[in-house]
């Protein structure tokens, strides 16, 4: 493919055929985004560039991984931790790792054509310097090359689950918010949505705002295994805390809910991670910040060896034929984010 004419245009009705497939399916490859900023990082810099050399290698084993570098220094320090195994390119600059939300959701029209849409990325509300990662979601596409389109809202993909069968489910604590969408409405942000996504319905639950950076993502609490087969993870009855009681919130509206095809949600619960050495107030712990690839799902372990074998059985019955692989991945979780936020996959045409 080649990029066209006209490439920046808004999205419109006849981008209908183009549809966010889910993340299941066939993958070409994974995209990542070093971490270099010791303005944002300070002292854990180190650290959590080893957690994503972690991630990186682990899905290298299972499909083609590209890390985006700001410039040849760090893409140097990355090719050192990451090894042979990952391809890093330093002409996508990048403020920071989280390309799940800077990147550009890839889109499939059933008959081999793909293009690439960005969510206009604003750093969640302009609460983080977001200059360079603003424009990595077009120059991911520039680099495929792809036709590349920017919808009508601000968001972050981590903000919405899709099954890539019509339905999507989203935090409006986060795309509901001043800070991305000031005067709009639920109704329009609904259409734009759908035609970003290729949907026609929208589940939305209340989320959290103002806690976290991101005014509370989906892919913490609530993901789409497949299908009308939804994973959500409950926090224990005795926890009060605003994550937890949003939690059951999640459970209560996505038992009851319907998708696009008209099928009642089949809800698999997964209980929340029990941990001492977390200590982050800026994320929620979780199992279903993961991350499905080729062959296997990627997510973190957190140190309480009966709820983590637990969890990790739990995603082996719910993904059968993936191998579960469960990352001590503290470092980065204490910086406020997991797997998934770190990950954006390309599909295959």
């Amino acid at each position: 493919m080649t990029l066209l004419d006209g490439a920046f245009s808004s999205v419109s009705a006849a981008d209908g055929c183009f549809v966010a497939p889910h993340e299941a399916g066939p993958h070409s490859r994974t995209w990542m985004a070093w971490p270099s900023s010791a303005r944002i990082w300070g002292a854990g810099l180190a650290g959590v560039q080893g957690d994503i050399a972690l991630i990186a290698k682990t899905i290298a084993r299972y499909e083609p991984v590209t890390m985006c570098a700001d410039g040849s220094a760090n893409a140097a320090v990355a090719r050192e931790m990451c090894g042979n195994s990952v391809a890093v390119v330093d002409d996508i600059p990048v403020n920071d790792c989280w390309i799940r939300d800077s990147g550009c959701l890839f889109r499939c029209n059933g008959d081999g054509g793909m293009d690439a849409i960005g969510l206009n990325f604003n750093g969640w509300g302009g609460k983080q310097a977001s200059g360079k990662d603003a424009r990595v979601a077009r120059q991911m596409a520039a680099k495929v090359p792809l036709r590349f389109r920017s919808a009508d809202f601000v968001a972050e993909p981590g903000a919405i689950e899709t099954d890539g069968d019509g339905t999507l489910i989203a935090t409006e604590s986060s795309i509901i918010n001043g800070n991305r969408n000031p005067g709009k409405t639920r109704e329009q942000l609904e259409a734009a949505m759908m035609s970003a996504y290729g949907a026609t319905r929208v589940i939305w639950v209340p989320g959290v705002m103002g806690l976290d950076i991101t005014d509370d993502h989906i892919d913490a609490t609530s993901r789409f295994v497949r299908p009308g087969v939804v994973m959500i993870q409950v926090s224990q009855l005795s926890d009060d805390d605003p994550y937890a009681e949003d939690s059951r919130r999640q459970l209560r509206i996505l038992s009851e809910a319907t998708d696009a095809k008209g099928r009642r949600l089949h809800v698999i619960r997964i209980e929340s991670p029990v941990t001492t050495r977390v200590r982050s107030r800026d994320f929620l712990n979780s199992y279903l910040n993961f991350y499905t690839v080729n062959g296997a799902v990627i997510t973190a372990q957190f140190g309480a060896a009966a709820r983590d074998a637990a969890a990790g059985a739990a995603l082996e019955q719910a993904v059968p034929g993936r191998k579960v692989e469960m990352l001590n991945l503290d470092r980065l979780y204490n910086g406020g984010g997991g797997v998934h936020c770190v990950t954006q996959h390309q599909p295959e045409g």
